[in-house]
């Protein structure tokens, strides 16, 4: 029963960062158990219960790609101690969204089958889903020591290419106010650009200055893309959705989003930065 204990570390005491990792992870049950009646309540239960479980599969394989960045900028290695977890429970999230899925079309797998292949989306989130299962599979112990770490590691690379395709996925399930995708993409971007200005850079940690001038430049990207994509899809020049950025009456566009966000990690490194650089207290030995 000791495998099954997830709220202990390898040395099998209790872990307050597992717990914290738990707790959130199942966050969204305790959240639909407590909108059970608004669920039930509305008109088609089952999808919304299907459209939960994707976004929270969304959420937490953008938590697992920010513990990389976050254990660096924190300077809190510990971090890593909780990311084949939270994986693992992106994975549970996303085999529920397909389960759930089956269940709408009252397991008929042939109308499963012939839904998947008729719907472009669908095609899209079933990729994502065949990825996650490759990754789940190979999170082991055992199976890292079988394939090997170098083998093992250009495998788990795939999950930039699973985030891209249930980003895809998630914008093509969205029909009319896309503000909320919008986000979530730029805080993607953000991921996958710190990872990409580090390799340049050849450094395992960025600094405060240059996190400063990411966050700027993926939230500057935020807004150009929101422009461009409403402009295509409404017919209107892009630079007139542009001119709304700072018309806060209508709401906060996602670009000021990405960048609060983005600020929050330039803070947190800036503290962290000058706390790990204050001098040790000399020690006091007493005499005799």
């Amino acid at each position: 029963m000791a495998a099954y204990e997830l709220w202990r570390d390898r040395r099998g005491r209790v872990s307050a960062l597992r717990v914290v990792a738990l707790a959130l992870l199942l966050f969204p049950v305790a959240k639909a158990l407590v909108d059970a009646g608004a669920i039930a309540g509305g008109a088609r239960p089952l999808n919304d219960v299907i459209h939960r479980t994707g976004f929270w599969t969304l959420v937490f394989l953008g938590v697992t790609l920010a513990i990389t960045p976050l254990r660096r900028v924190g300077r809190y290695g510990n971090l890593i101690d909780v990311r084949r977890m939270i994986g693992v429970g992106t994975f549970c999230y996303a085999f529920a969204h397909i389960a759930l899925y089956v269940a709408d079309q009252s397991f008929d797998p042939l109308k499963v089958f012939q839904e998947i292949t008729r719907r472009v989306y669908l095609i899209v989130g079933m990729a994502a889903f065949i990825g996650l299962t490759a990754l789940a599979i190979t999170s082991t112990d055992g199976m890292i020591k079988r394939m090997g770490g170098r083998s093992w590691r250009r495998l788990h690379q795939v999950i930039y290419v699973i985030a891209l395709l249930a980003l895809v996925h998630y914008f093509q399930q969205t029909k009319a106010d896309v503000t909320v995708p919008v986000f979530v993409a730029g805080l993607f971007g953000w991921l996958a650009a710190y990872r990409i200005w580090a390799w340049w850079q050849d450094k395992a940690e960025l600094s405060t200055l240059s996190l400063l001038a990411l966050s700027v430049i993926v939230a500057a990207l935020t807004f150009a893309g929101e422009a461009i994509g409403i402009g295509l899809q409404f017919a209107v020049s892009p630079m007139r959705v542009l001119s709304t950025a700072f018309d806060f009456d209508v709401g906060i566009r996602p670009g000021w989003q990405v960048l609060a966000a983005g600020l929050v990690v330039v803070a947190l490194d800036f503290v962290r930065a000058r706390w790990n650089s204050r001098p040790a207290r000399p020690r006091t030995v007493a005499a005799g």
